[in-house]
């Protein structure tokens, strides 16, 4: 898929404001420019900023599933897949996922007498007052719970300990330039 190049939206396509996180509708028509796609969601440039497009709605950009950033091939242990899958979600204004910055503090996978497995995150966000945070939880609960076997999955963000540039790993500061 090609990034920067202008497209003309084929139907009305829900979106989320970036970095607001209020949600919005794109009208049919509009001219857009897919700016970075990762992790199966879109981030597109309009006339009034940066929106962000679910994997639900890239039909809306002419656009079919395999043109998304490809599934995570999960082998081995369940817990190494969850880890694999959150590395797969993405702050729509950075180009790390959120292990890499090290937003995530804690990953619990656990199967319960019953044989179902659930799987509980605790994480965080660059910043507290970020809008996306709520999208990206569910992004990253979403994405575990695709995994088989996974019954239930929760995503809780918290604030401490407050995060900081020093919780990045060293793939990602090299990512940012910041190494």
């Amino acid at each position: 898929m090609s990034l920067h190049k202008e497209i003309l939206l084929s139907r009305d396509c829900d979106a989320i404001q970036i970095p607001s996180g209020h949600p919005l509708v794109l009208p049919s028509g509009m001219s857009v420019v897919v700016t970075q796609s990762l992790g199966g969601t879109f981030t597109v440039a309009t006339p009034g900023g940066l929106v962000r497009i679910e994997l639900k709605d890239i039909d809306a950009l002419g656009l079919t599933p395999e043109d998304a950033a490809p599934k995570i091939k999960v082998e081995g242990a369940l817990d190494q897949a969850v880890w694999d899958q959150l590395k797969s979600v993405f702050d729509p204004e950075i180009p790390v996922n959120v292990v890499d910055l090290g937003l995530i503090y804690d990953c619990q996978v656990k199967t319960g007498d019953d044989g179902q497995t659930s799987v509980a995150v605790q994480m965080t966000l660059t910043a507290p007052g970020c809008g996306m945070g709520p999208t990206i939880a569910a992004d990253a609960r979403g994405k575990i719970l695709s995994l088989e076997g996974v019954s239930d999955a929760t995503v809780d963000l918290v604030w401490d300990p407050p995060w900081n540039q020093a919780m990045i790993s060293e793939v990602g500061k090299m990512k940012l330039g910041i190494l």
